[in-house]
């Protein structure tokens, strides 16, 4: 049974968010991206692989080489998830701020 990694389990990885902010200016092979990390490479393909089956990234084969970009269709639905999340945390920041201020000129 092959079972689907969650996108939101695979963001968790501090080294994998990593890896998509690399690729997010330009797609990279995997050892450009290793490159940039003080781990093993067999680690970073793990790291690659999940994303990838995630759909979080992309593979392009040009010549011998793969090249790894970011799926802006993917991060756009994660986006669009977590934005009620951010507008609800918004909000209760806005009236603590309010609240604050309101004490602030009682004193």
């Amino acid at each position: 049974m092959n079972l689907r990694r969650d996108v939101f389990q695979a963001i968790a990885d501090p080294t994998r968010r990593a890896i998509l902010m690399l690729v997010a200016s330009q797609a990279m092979t995997a050892g450009a991206i290793a490159a940039n990390f003080d781990t093993a490479r067999p680690t970073v393909s793990k790291h690659l692989a999940i994303l990838t089956e995630c759909e979080l990234l992309k593979q392009e084969q040009n010549g011998r080489e793969i090249y790894y970009h970011l799926n802006p269709k993917k991060m756009k639905e994660v986006a669009d998830f977590i934005e009620p999340f951010r507008k609800m945390w918004d909000d209760r920041f806005n009236k603590l701020e309010s609240v604050m201020k309101q004490y602030k000129s009682k004193k």
